[in-house]
């Protein structure tokens, strides 16, 4: 099972410069980027978990720009959004930013994508929160025919693009995996009829990440998919070395701890800490 973070920058965070390679001398594979556009002051849409919303949420970098920086500072490290609230965002300037990161990190980067919780902040981009899983789909239908067709175009219910060119291409071939978020069991049936991988949320749907896993397995099969094509992420996953077990037992690809959005000492430590319950867990 893979080790890697995920992580909200911000200007007060740890620098890439000294977070890239502080990852890899550690052995980490992966940094998963979140993303908010802004954070309305109506905060009429609640937090998923309850509580208040955390500082970072308002405060977190833009993931292209983040994960760009943190390019010229490793070499292997795979660079991923964890996740990209794509119904926010423009499909044709995505497409461009996705393939853009892809080239200038030598393909190393892969697109997490989400449908987001937030609802008064995809209001301000004009997306309602029914139909959001539908507008994902189309436009992460179109991103991919702008990355691997001469001439793409998009034809959907909430979609539509003429034929263009549209250059760079990605890198990687066919393109960068797709990694779909969401909770069991929409997010599953998402994954599996779009996606290269799947972000279940531990506690969320019904029964263990294990009985989710086997179902969502289930789910590949009957859809005429290699179930083991799917890979499995787990974000802000405990430094747990019983828990990390479980999950491998499970068949997860990979765990991403949480890094908080903090510098210097108390972040390294952070890094130092998942590395050692993957230790414990006999998993490194």
């Amino acid at each position: 099972m893979k080790a890697g973070i995920a992580h909200f920058p911000t200007s007060y965070s740890i620098s890439p410069a000294e977070l890239g390679p502080a990852l890899e001398a550690r052995g980490y594979e992966s940094i998963w980027v979140a993303e908010h556009s802004h954070i309305p002051t109506s905060r009429k849409t609640p937090t998923p978990s309850g509580g208040p919303l955390q500082q970072r949420y308002y405060d977190t970098l833009d993931p292209f720009v983040f994960l760009s920086a943190l390019a010229t500072h490793t070499d292997t490290l795979i660079l991923g959004t964890g996740i990209c609230l794509v119904i926010q965002r423009d499909p044709i300037h995505t497409a461009k930013s996705c393939a853009s990161l892809d080239q200038l990190s030598g393909g190393r980067f892969h697109f997490g994508v989400g449908g987001g919780w937030n609802e008064d902040e995809m209001n301000d981009h004009g997306t309602e929160l029914e139909g959001r899983f539908k507008l994902l789909r189309e436009r992460v239908g179109a991103i991919k025919a702008m990355w691997t067709e001469d001439e793409p175009s998009y034809s959907g219910d909430l979609v539509n693009l003429p034929p263009m060119t549209i250059n760079p291409k990605p890198l990687q071939s066919p393109h960068p995996p797709i990694h779909v978020g969401g909770s069991y069991p929409g997010g599953a049936r998402r994954a599996v009829a779009w996606g290269n991988g799947w972000i279940p949320i531990p506690g969320r749907g019904e029964g263990t990440i294990a009985e989710q896993i086997a179902a969502m397995h289930q789910m590949a099969e009957d859809a005429g998919r290699d179930p083991n094509e799917i890979e499995v992420s787990i974000y802000f996953a405990p430094a747990d070395p019983e828990k990390l077990t479980e999950y491998a037992e499970a068949g997860v690809t990979r765990v991403a701890f949480d890094l908080a959005s903090v510098d210097g000492p108390e972040a390294l430590a952070s890094l130092d800490a998942g590395i050692a319950a993957m230790e414990s867990a006999g998993l490194r």
